[in-house]
């Protein structure tokens, strides 16, 4: 063993110590192995830095954007409010869906947008129901990984490995040749996720919200629009969903005000409505024209901001009313709402009630009247960009259209999975639907740094010969057994390298192995092809086994023993029915 093996091997050792304690961050740990491996002289300063121009974490960073601007623009929000439907409030249910949609669509799909998508939609549901997303990401990246390898297309590794053994002279994989033995194997890694999950994995706190808490209401006055969607409808049986957190308390008409609790009223044009909802139904229900405040514009398009300010101790704002408020006197500003914790509020109440401590309006500014809120002290800037929080519906169409090109152009072969993503990343930006602050905010730079580590120490241990090193030592352990008993090894090699080399680069690596494995044996190369590919993909234990687990690793608040914990008995589905019953549709 040369002293370049020596180095790489006591590198890759320390690295996996301190990704499983988590002892120091792992994007630290990831920048650690890129100085490490140049300062130790195992690997130049270009092939060090080369993970910053590899595919695989910008691809990454691009889907990031590409899955915002979806969140942003509400664009979800019907497949999210039928998801939320049909489980009920039950995590068994939402578990089931996940693991059938995206089982489903990772089979012929690229898996990491289906990942980033239905990522979006189960954290949107847990933040309606109170779940733990770590209950649930693990299962939705692992779904996706074996259902990847139920056809050719459903992985780039499966496309890798048939091209690979196909310029060795061996016959390329057909389309669905991987069906027979990968639908079966996802089936049981499904059934058992779905029994399992649950038990293994830990309920770590929701690391963060896409959604307005219930506390966070404003109370409004709106004015209904002649062709309003809201015209006909009786408050009191219910708002339609793309307003549900919106409560409707009195109706204002003519001289007379109707209690939506006591009266039968049924809203009418140019009705006035004391309503109490989120920042962001409010804002839409402006944006849509089914109501109105007369000095609003939209916060996406024009040049004001939407800001929360707090009435402190002191302010000369405590005791006036929001009509003889200061702000109210400047037309170019726009009172939307008045949050006011554990009151009831009628109108008459809400026409006299002054402002007290504590109260936090919300409120449309242009940046001239913000910087003289931010000089006098009469206010407490509680957010100067809630407009960062507020879903742009109006964009929700574009988004939709820029994704589903996106998945068109990677799976017709027109782009591949970079060029696709940072198209789609861009069109977001340029059309609006995220603002480039925004797009940087989405970007999971911990994740980038873990991916850009482990490629580095990936090259490391092919360019040493590390990698040789371990595939000739582990296959020694096999000398003299049957073809069935050397095939099972290869699989669990496969798996165990593609825990911390790329699958592809195991791929790569390990196919010509296989093959001349297979010609000192005298047996056929094809079952060896086919547990390469099965093996390539049995990347369960680790976050940096595969993109998917990466992705959900910062959004599930994950550690790497999560991953561990529930990924182990999924290696041994996989590699097990591999090496099973591979020789039964392959024989040798």
């Amino acid at each position: 063993m040369t002293p370049d093996i020596i180095i790489v091997s006591s590198i890759l050792v320390i690295a996996i110590v301190l990704l499983v304690t988590e002892k120091l961050p792992v994007d630290l740990t990831g920048l650690g192995l890129v100085v490490v491996l140049m300062v130790a002289g195992q690997l130049t300063p270009v092939q060090a830095v080369s993970g910053f121009a590899n595919p695989a974490p910008l691809a990454v960073g691009a889907l990031f954007v590409v899955s915002r601007g979806l969140v942003r623009t509400g664009a979800l929000n019907f497949i999210t409010r039928t998801t939320i439907k049909f489980t009920a409030g039950s995590r068994k249910r939402l578990l089931l869906v996940s693991l059938l949609l995206v089982g489903t669509l990772s089979a012929f799909l690229n898996n990491t947008p289906v990942v980033i998508l239905f990522m979006s939609i189960i954290m949107a549901a847990c933040s309606r129901f109170g779940f733990a997303p770590s209950k649930l990401l693990i299962p939705l990246s692992y779904i996706s990984i074996l259902a990847g390898t139920c056809t050719l297309i459903g992985t780039s590794t499966n496309i890798l490995v048939s091209d690979t053994a196909f310029s060795l002279g061996a016959s390329p994989i057909g389309m669905f040749e991987l069906s027979v033995l990968g639908v079966p194997i996802a089936i049981c890694g499904a059934v058992f996720m779905y029994f399992f999950a649950d038990v293994l994995l830990p309920e770590h706190a929701f690391p963060f919200s896409h959604e307005n808490s219930a506390a966070d209401l404003y109370l409004s006055e709106l004015t209904v629009y002649p062709n309003s969607s809201l015209v006909g409808i009786n408050p009191a049986q219910g708002m339609p969903q793309k307003y549900e957190s919106l409560t409707i308390y009195e109706v204002f008409r003519g001289e007379e005000i109707y209690d939506v609790n006591t009266d039968n009223v049924v809203l009418q044009a140019d009705d006035r409505i004391l309503a109490k909802g989120s920042a962001d139904d409010l804002t839409a229900i402006l944006n849509s024209e089914d109501a109105g405040n007369p000095g609003f514009a939209c916060p996406h398009l024009s040049d004001t901001q939407l800001v929360e300010l707090l009435v402190p101790s002191g302010s000369d704002a405590r005791g006036v009313t929001l009509d003889d408020l200061f702000l109210a006197d400047d037309q170019e500003n726009c009172i939307i709402g008045l949050l006011r914790r554990h009151s009831h509020y009628s109108w008459t109440k809400a026409h006299s009630m002054k402002l007290r401590v504590g109260d936090v309006i919300l409120v449309q500014l242009k940046p001239h009247a913000l910087d003289r809120i931010r000089k006098e002290e009469n206010f407490i800037v509680l957010n100067d960009n809630v407009v960062k929080d507020i879903v742009n519906r109006r964009r929700a169409p574009l988004a939709i259209g820029i994704f589903v090109l996106m998945i068109a152009a990677v799976v017709s072969g027109l782009a591949n999975i970079l060029t696709g993503a940072f198209a789609g990343a861009f069109a977001m930006i340029l059309t609006g639907c995220l603002s480039l602050k925004e797009a940087y905010r989405a970007v999971d730079v911990k994740i980038l740094m873990l991916i850009i580590g482990t490629i580095a120490l990936g090259l490391a241990m092919q360019t040493s010969g590390a990698d040789m090193v371990y595939a000739k030592a582990f296959l020694g352990l096999f000398g003299g057994a049957s073809p069935q008993v050397i095939l099972a090894g290869f699989i669990v090699l496969t798996s165990l390298l593609s825990h911390f080399l790329s699958n592809n680069s195991t791929a790569v690596l390990l196919v010509p192995v296989g093959i001349a494995t297979a010609a000192s044996l005298g047996v056929d190369a094809r079952p060896f092809i086919i547990g390469i590919a099965f093996g390539a993909s049995a990347c369960f234990a680790t976050p940096i086994g595969y993109q998917t687990n990466l992705i959900v690793y910062g959004p599930g608040g994950y550690t790497f023993l999560d991953f561990l914990r529930l990924g182990l008995p999924m290696v041994i589905i996989s590699c097990g029915g591999a090496a099973l019953f591979i020789p039964t549709f392959w024989p040798f």
